[in-house]
């Protein structure tokens, strides 16, 4: 202990002091140079040992503080006792369960990652294995012509499914990592849906499905034009997607003091009521979806409406439609 640079000064402090204490007191009498010679050792042996159980307490924790470092976060090292190495451990520990609450994090979305990971390169396996068969199918020479633009055709969807779902991957990364700086403009919403509509009109038209839109031009919301209107066309596939032939997409929505509502329904076939917790989680697939579908769409779009002060809620029934409410509040 006295090798501690800290206690010998202390201790020659001491000695110093209890030197100069005995000094003075043999010019009075040998009763009081006793006296002061035990008092002085009493001093120095009662700051020696409770200097030494302070390090041994500083000791302690720095142990514990060793064993966080290695990713022991159970220790509980308060004592709820008065004192500044009290507030000391009692602010460590703190700091342990907040650090514990980090990892527990971590470990999350490094599950989560490792899900994502496998779940991509599912998405990508199959039509690159797709492809690859009919590459090698057009190198035969003998191949007829209208199997020759099957085949370039089939690869031409395919190479364009890629491209969808690694922008769509792009776009999740850069929301999750908050790269995203979203616009806080005054929107219409109906200039939302004259975006919105534009790329599924088409498939409307050959479905000869017929869409309604309600609700006042001067109803408004601040957001992003572009990314929320990426946000509704995925919901306006998803609608387009599971409507029969002839059915009806019907668009509503209003303004009040606190939100701005949207709701966007069908007719279609509906969503079984155990798959309704699922729908927006990424890579789901209901039973109702198509072979193409990779199950990332809804999940983008909650992620959009969610990252600009939004929320959005589905109601179905199987057999009679679905809903998405969508509110963006002010």
């Amino acid at each position: 202990m006295l090798r501690n640079r800290e206690i010998q000064w202390l201790f020659v402090t001491m000695c110093s002091i209890s030197l100069v204490a005995i000094v003075i007191s043999a010019m009075m009498s040998l009763a009081v140079v006793v006296l002061t010679c035990i008092t002085s050792a009493l001093l120095i042996t009662c700051s020696l040992v409770f200097t030494r159980w302070r390090y041994t307490e500083i000791g302690n924790l720095s142990s514990y503080l060793r064993q966080i470092s290695n990713g022991n976060y159970t220790l509980d090292v308060r004592d709820n006792q008065e004192g500044e190495l009290s507030i000391l451990k009692n602010d460590i520990y703190k700091v342990t369960l907040m650090l514990s609450e980090h990892s527990a994090l971590l470990q999350h979305d490094k599950v989560q990652l490792t899900n994502a990971i496998s779940d991509i390169s599912h998405q990508l396996k199959t039509p690159l294995t797709s492809m690859t068969v009919m590459a090698d199918l057009l190198s035969e020479p003998e191949l007829p012509p209208e199997k020759r633009t099957e085949f370039t055709r089939n690869i031409r969807i395919q190479l364009e499914r890629i491209g969808w779902l690694v922008s769509s991957l792009l776009k999740f990364s850069k929301i999750d990592a908050g790269t995203v700086q979203f616009k806080k403009d005054s929107i219409l919403v109906r200039t939302l849906f004259q975006k919105s509509l534009e790329p599924v009109l088409i498939p409307m038209d050959i479905k000869e499905q017929t869409v309604s839109i309600k609700g006042d031009d001067a109803v408004s919301f601040l957001g992003d034009l572009n990314w929320t209107a990426e946000a509704v066309i995925n919901i306006l596939k998803n609608c387009v997607e599971h409507t029969p032939e002839g059915g009806e997409i019907s668009i509503s929505f209003a303004e009040n003091a606190l939100y701005t509502e949207v709701i966007i329904a069908d007719n279609g076939k509906g969503i079984p009521k155990e798959e309704l917790p699922y729908v927006f989680q990424r890579f789901y697939k209901g039973k109702n979806a198509s072979e193409d579908s990779v199950g990332i769409g809804l999940a983008l779009s909650h992620s959009i409406i969610t990252s600009q002060n939004g929320d959005i809620n589905i109601k179905s029934e199987k057999g009679i439609g679905t809903q998405f409410h969508i509110k963006i509040y002010k």
